[in-house]
């Protein structure tokens, strides 16, 4: 969410970021807002006028009932009467406009990066960077749920019969497999300095609104029913909620957070849900990282983090290519964002499996996350990275790492999470 002060000073600013994001059924919102903030502070200056009235009335109403002017004093007080009338008038308009003003505020994207390639969908993404050599083998490899299939790894009818489909069983050796990347992510986020979190899996709805769009909110989370709680769709929801309305010390930023969590997502709007692999499912696995830091230090930490999960990868022998997410393609909350994306030797192409993004003070505006110096109190920056998210992930393993005999090479860094096991047969 922008601060209604620089929506004020640079509309055009604003406007134009909104046409870059193809968004424009939205510019009205721009004047509607400073129409809407102009009020609320001409009924702000109203109102505080008519506090210092009445306070200087009140003490000439203390003088004359000292005096004994008893009349004089019970004309001031119908005037002071009147006034706290329109006090009150103008509170609960006040109340209603900033209402109004919020949610109008909250649906205006965030100002982009000017390096934020210009685009309208994810069909106009662009190409970073490639690390490793895709390689097409001499021989087939089949659809990573039929590898799974040969280990008696994946039960999608179970699953369906027990929770419907976009869910699954893991078993054995891949399951194990799946185990020894988590691991493995945890630990490796830990040796770059990062503190390791477990988060609460269910958050407010506060919270909620305060980590991600209405869009987002609506085509991702579950809601208990009954209860003002939603099932996370990543941890960096409850992560960043851990902060809310506090005050960090400014020595102890930068922040640097990883954590584990389920993840769960209706995935409305999706390419659809997988009848029978787990490519796209309405429930996985996450290792997250989490940045929280001063403004200044946000780009730095963000080409550090999706480093990270590009080095995660290669060390699986997975060649990934990094993704530049086009003005279309980013979430309203968003100032800039990359996509890691996994080599897929049976497909021939890249798929995403992680997502590294910058938020500014977007998430702190809403939730009113600051730090402190000498100088006072300013909201910080967000950042937010996923390690490994999987089952997603262990396709890209599974892939990379099949043999033409059918059996599977146990990448090097997993080994010792997988009881030293060197191939899967």
């Amino acid at each position: 969410m922008l601060d209604i002060k620089f929506v004020r000073e640079n509309p055009d600013v604003v406007k134009e970021n909104i046409k870059k994001k193809f968004q424009d059924e939205k510019l009205p919102l721009v004047d509607e807002v400073i129409e809407l903030d102009k009020k609320i502070r001409s009924f702000k200056g109203e109102a505080e006028n008519l506090r210092a009235s009445r306070n200087q009335l009140s003490q000439q109403i203390g003088a004359l009932m000292r005096e004994k002017k008893i009349e004089e004093a019970n004309q001031i007080k119908a005037t002071v009467n009147k006034n706290n009338e329109r006090i009150a008038e103008i509170e609960k308009e006040q109340v209603e406009l900033e209402a109004e003003l919020l949610k109008k505020m909250m649906v205006i994207p965030n100002i982009i990066d000017k390096s934020v390639p210009i685009g309208k969908d994810d069909s106009e993404n662009v190409e970073n960077q490639k690390f490793g050599e895709p390689v097409v083998p001499s021989y087939e490899i089949p659809y990573h749920a039929d590898i799974m299939a040969k280990f008696d790894g994946l039960d999608k009818d179970a699953s369906g019969r027990v929770s419907g489909n976009g869910f699954y069983y893991l078993c054995g050796p891949i399951a194990r497999l799946h185990s020894a990347m988590l691991s493995y992510a945890r630990d490796f986020m830990i040796s770059k300095g990062f503190i390791y979190c477990i988060p609460p899996f269910m958050i407010k709805s506060d919270v909620v609104n305060g980590v991600m769009s209405f869009a987002e909110m609506e085509n991702m989370m579950y809601k208990i029913e009954g209860e003002d709680l939603y099932l996370i769709g990543t941890s960096e929801h409850s992560m960043i909620g851990r902060f809310k309305g506090q005050i960090i010390k400014e020595n102890q930023l930068p922040l640097t957070l990883t954590s584990y969590s389920p993840c769960f997502r209706k995935e409305v709007g999706a390419h659809g849900i997988e009848e029978r692999g787990v490519y796209r499912v309405h429930q996985f696995e996450k290792q997250e990282m989490i940045v929280i830091c001063k403004p200044e230090d946000s780009m730095e930490w963000y080409n550090k983090m999706w480093s990270y999960t590009v080095e995660f990868f290669r060390s699986l022998d997975v060649p990934v290519r990094t993704l530049e997410c086009c003005s279309g393609d980013l979430a309203d909350l968003k100032v800039k964002s990359c996509d890691v994306e996994a080599w897929s030797p049976r497909q021939k192409k890249y798929f995403e499996v992680g997502s590294c993004s910058t938020l500014g003070d977007a998430q702190a505006r809403r939730l009113g996350i600051r730090t402190k110096n000498e100088n006072g109190t300013y909201l910080v920056h967000t950042l937010n990275n996923t390690v490994l998210a999987t089952p997603r992930g262990l396709i890209a393993v599974l892939e990379n790492n099949y043999n033409e005999d059918g059996s599977i090479n146990v990448p090097k860094a997993l080994q010792p999470y997988m009881g030293g096991m060197t191939i899967i047969k």
